[in-house]
């Protein structure tokens, strides 16, 4: 069964729009902050907003990442208090969560993935959990309406990013730079190779991320893969309440065309 989140992308992508994600970290304004970013987003004409879940050892996460995230555990912010506001909220753009396993073991893996069945969440990521044990929550995950992510990196050898592309749906999250995330002006010369060479491997949509900040490294990126993932930008803007700034650079994005 092809799922909502990549039927979703691969219609905006017939239109021959790009793929736009962003990325927030849930809470670090506040939880009652959430429902008002993702509202803002929505209006900037997104594909699907990325939502991530504060973790005390974040090792994918750059610095601006890893700081938003500390602010919301200060502030008692919960994975359970982060999906009662996923539950109630109005937009209907799709969401992707991105959460290590450590808090979704913590709340109970299938109590988890049932709070989420009635909601717009429509894709799951978990950077520390590799396709090897991703067993551990495929089995609750059979019959619903939630994709779970496939993360592939620059070094991932040929073989594996077969068996990465054969298990995709939802969209194929391409690791753009060897680390972690965080606004970068530069990217290696063989990425757009790397990322062109995924996309000719499947349907699925393949979305360049990490150290995306600009509307030019979007466009250069377009024509390789579908679209892009911007995080750490977002991320600075919302935490510095430049929040018609975040509107105007997403809508701005948004409107790029492949």
């Amino acid at each position: 069964m092809v799922k909502t989140l990549e039927t979703h992308l691969k219609g905006i992508r017939a239109e021959g729009k790009a793929l736009i994600v962003p990325y927030i970290m849930a809470g670090a304004q506040g939880l009652d902050q959430l429902e008002a970013e993702l509202q803002l987003l929505e209006e900037a004409n997104v594909s699907a907003i990325e939502i991530g879940i504060p973790f005390s050892d974040p090792v994918a996460d750059g610095p601006v990442i890893q700081a938003a995230g500390l602010k919301a555990l200060e502030a008692g912010v919960s994975l359970k208090g982060i999906i009662k506001v996923i539950q109630e909220t109005k937009v209907q753009t799709p969401l992707v969560i991105m959460s290590y396993f450590n808090p979704i073991y913590g709340m109970g893996i299938e109590t988890f993935i049932n709070e989420l069945k009635e909601t717009t969440v429509k894709g799951l990521i978990i950077p520390d959990l590799p396709a090897e044990h991703q067993d551990y929550i495929q089995p609750y995950l059979a019959g619903t309406d939630i994709a779970i992510i496939q993360l592939v990196s620059l070094t991932s050898p040929e073989a594996r990013i077969k068996e990465l592309v054969s298990q995709a749906e939802g969209f194929i999250y391409a690791v753009t730079v060897n680390g972690t995330t965080g606004q970068r002006q530069d990217f290696d010369s063989s990425v757009g190779q790397y990322l062109m060479k995924l996309s000719q491997q499947t349907e699925v949509p393949v979305l360049a991320g990490f150290g995306i900040s600009q509307k030019e490294q979007v466009e250069q990126f377009l024509k390789s893969c579908d679209g892009a993932i911007i995080g750490s930008k977002i991320v600075n803007l919302f935490l510095e309440n430049r929040q018609q700034e975040v509107k105007t650079f997403m809508t701005e994005v948004s409107a790029l065309t492949t």
